[in-house]
C-alpha cells in the first residue's frame, strides 16, 4: 500500500492509448465506489468519456484556459510553465469525469449538518481511491484542472444541481516518473513533513 501511495503520479505525457481490460476498469471503479462517504450518501457518479469529438472539444477548452493562465505569468515562471504538459485528454485511453450530487442521501445527510462541504470531501476520497487503484493496476491517471465547470456541465449534459469535480485521464502508460512533473520542471518543491506537523496548537513557521 505504501509503495502504491508513493508511486502515484499525476500523469500527463506518458499515456500509450492502449485499451484497458474491462475487468481492470471494473476493479478501479469499484475501488472508487467503496470510498467512505458522509452519511453513506455516496454522492459521486462516474462518467466514462470515450467519444473523440467530446474529448477534442474539451481539449480545445483546456488549451484556452491554459493560455489565459499563462498570460498571468512573467519571466522565469512563464518559462517553467511552458515546459509543463498539462493534460493527456487526447492521448489517454478514456476519461473519467467524477461528479458530486449534493441532493443524494438528502434531505437530511447524517454528518453534514455542521460541515456543508463534507459531501464534496467524500467525492475527493472516491477520487483518491480511484487514483491509488489505477496505480496498483499499472495505469496512469492525470487530473485536469484547467476548465470551467459550466463548460463541462454543458458539454456532458450534467444536471444543474450536480457539480463536476474532476476530469481524470486514465489509461496504460509507458512508465511512471520517479519525480513528480512539477518538481522535475522546477515549478515547486515538496516541503518536508516536519513543516506540516503541528502539536496541540498551530505553530507559526
Amino acid at each position: 500500500m505504501y509503495q502504491v501511495i508513493h508511486r502515484r503520479r499525476d500523469v500527463r505525457a506518458e499515456f500509450t492509448g492502449a485499451p484497458i481490460p474491462n475487468e481492470v476498469l471494473h476493479r478501479v471503479l469499484a475501488a472508487a465506489h467503496a470510498a467512505p462517504s458522509v452519511g453513506l450518501s455516496q454522492p459521486w457518479d462516474f462518467l466514462l468519456v470515450r467519444d473523440p469529438d467530446l474529448r477534442q472539444r474539451f481539449h480545445r477548452h483546456v488549451e484556452r484556459e491554459r493560455e489565459s493562465f499563462a498570460a498571468t505569468l512573467d519571466g522565469e515562471a512563464a518559462a517553467r510553465f511552458a515546459r509543463i504538459k498539462i493534460d493527456g485528454v487526447r492521448e489517454s485511453t478514456l476519461s473519467v469525469v467524477v461528479t458530486y450530487d449534493p441532493e443524494r442521501g438528502g434531505p437530511a445527510v447524517l454528518g453534514r449538518h455542521s460541515i456543508a462541504d463534507a459531501g464534496l470531501y467524500s467525492v475527493c476520497l472516491a477520487i483518491q481511491n480511484l487514483w491509488l487503484a489505477a496505480t496498483a493496476e499499472r495505469l496512469g491517471l492525470g487530473w485536469v484542472s484547467f476548465y470551467r465547470e459550466e463548460f463541462l456541465r454543458d458539454l456532458l449534459g450534467i444536471p444543474a444541481t450536480v457539480r463536476p469535480v474532476a476530469w481524470l485521464c486514465l489509461g496504460p502508460v509507458s512508465h511512471l516518473e520517479q519525480v513528480p512533473d512539477l518538481e522535475r520542471h522546477g515549478w515547486r518543491r515538496r516541503r518536508p513533513l516536519s513543516e506540516a506537523v503541528h502539536h496541540d496548537r498551530w505553530t507559526a513557521r
